[in-house]
């Protein structure tokens, strides 16, 4: 199985094209973040220079055209709301799992990819924290390529080249490092299989998802949620492999997965987090798409 790599997630910038990052936060959050605005005001963009008009901003009077005509003229600009979008992206040892089309690993470097692309195009900035069980990276939110190439390399880079246990920790980790970067009106998506969320990491989570709008994008195998089918299996880590009967351990199997089913979506909704599910099954794209796009969260 090829690992994604540079050139393929280079190319994930056609598919980013068709794609917008949807906005569902509140009023405070638009004024403090989003996109530019066609209304005119003190901004960051200039616009135009005209006469001077009853009502202007007298601080905008600009004093070199003014002396130059000996008419009072003011100075327009168009104000520049742009977006910073972060991605916080999972990619500890044990998403290098999956039973189906792809690894879960594969589904997040390509999905924070596209998400990359899509920020870009659309005039934000993009940023990223990006974990693995050895290491965080931490990318500050920057715009057009100079801002999605350093994001790519290194998800190329630390994504996992063999399976490992999780902790949990992985992911605590980049949260914490993230939390004292996001600014309100600030876009966050998390990119995670969630595999040891914790009803206690609501903590953790609520610093990021009481300013800004926040989005998990949750990876999921079917093998996990359905169980091995009826039979005997050797399954485990290359150094620690382990004779299982997949009807002897389903129920186990299934309760298991109910419980962090649960867990993950009662935190998603008491921290008012739209949930959006990604599928080893699924073309990145496909995937992406279906769930932005879908009228009702996960959760």
């Amino acid at each position: 199985m090829k690992l994604p790599d540079l050139d393929e997630l280079l190319a994930l910038r056609g598919a980013a094209r068709s794609l917008r990052l949807p906005t569902h936060a509140p009023a405070r959050a638009l004024l403090l973040g989003s996109h530019r605005s066609t209304h005119r005001g003190r901004g960051l963009e200039f616009e135009e220079v005209r006469p001077y008009a009853a009502g202007d901003d007298p601080r905008s009077i600009d004093w070199r055209v003014t002396a130059r005509r000996g008419r009072v003229h003011t100075k327009l600009f168009r104000e520049e709301r742009e977006r910073p979008v972060w991605l916080l992206v999972d990619l500890n040892a044990a998403m290098f799992f999956g039973s189906r089309v792809q690894l879960k690993s594969m589904v997040a470097v390509r999905a924070a990819a596209l998400l990359a692309w899509i920020a870009v195009l659309g005039g934000d900035r993009v940023g990223a924290v990006i974990g693995n069980s050895h290491s965080i990276r931490v990318l500050a939110p920057r715009s057009r390529e100079a801002g999605v190439l350093p994001i790519l390399n290194t998800l190329v880079d630390l994504q996992p080249r063999a399976p490992g246990a999780e902790t949990g920790e992985e992911l605590r980790r980049a949260l914490r490092t993230l939390t004292p970067m996001v600014h309100p009106g600030s876009l966050v998506f998390a990119v995670s299989d969630f595999g040891r969320i914790e009803a206690t990491d609501q903590g953790l989570w609520s610093g990021t998802a009481a300013h800004s709008e926040c989005r998990w994008m949750w990876i999921t195998d079917a093998l996990e949620q359905h169980g091995l089918p009826d039979g005997r299996y050797r399954a485990g880590r290359p150094d620690q492999v382990v004779p299982i009967d997949g009807a002897a351990i389903r129920p186990q199997w299934l309760k298991a997965w109910s419980a962090r089913e649960s867990c993950i979506r009662s935190c998603a909704r008491a921290l008012r987090i739209e949930l959006l599910q990604l599928d080893t099954a699924q073309e990145a794209a496909s995937g992406l798409t279906a769930s932005m796009h879908s009228s009702k969260a996960v959760a």
